[in-house]
């Protein structure tokens, strides 16, 4: 499942990309165009700065704007920084593989398969989308015309 941090991660760096004319943009502007609690999207835009996705400027004009081209930015790198592991469960991981204590032949599992292949169709849509297309993608559903 999806959390609410991932959630509201990428509707706050789709809200950056889409306003970056207007950088650097304050926590409270983000929070109320996004509907976003101000101080949980303090918290993912610090973990976000953290791990060099945005940087922040302190100040009356102060806020936060993408360090990355946006175009760089991949929806693996940001699911994996706010959500954690991509694959349902720790059998089925890339990052973060377990053996599941309940399964004494991991090759002949058929839920593992399932898993697997659940993971690879996941890993291949977000390897491919980067937070400019996301954006954009969103843009041209809203406004056809564009």
């Amino acid at each position: 499942m999806l959390s609410n941090k991932t959630k509201y991660g990428i509707k706050a760096l789709v809200y950056l990309y889409r306003n970056s004319n207007q950088s650097p943009i304050s926590i409270a502007k983000i929070a109320e165009a996004e509907n976003i609690p101000h101080k949980f999207l303090e918290y993912i835009l610090l973990l976000l700065k953290k791990n060099g996705i945005l940087a922040s400027k302190k100040g009356k004009a102060g806020g936060y704007y993408l360090l990355k081209d946006p175009n760089e930015i991949l929806m693996t790198e940001i699911f994996r920084l706010l959500n954690g592991p991509i694959a349902m469960f720790p059998c089925a991981s890339l990052n973060y593989y377990e053996v599941c204590d309940d399964c004494p032949d991991e090759a002949a599992c058929t839920v593992n398969h399932l898993l697997l292949e659940i993971r690879d169709q996941t890993l291949t849509i977000l390897r491919n989308k980067s937070l400019a297309q996301l954006s954009d993608e969103i843009k041209t559903k809203q406004h056809p015309d564009f």
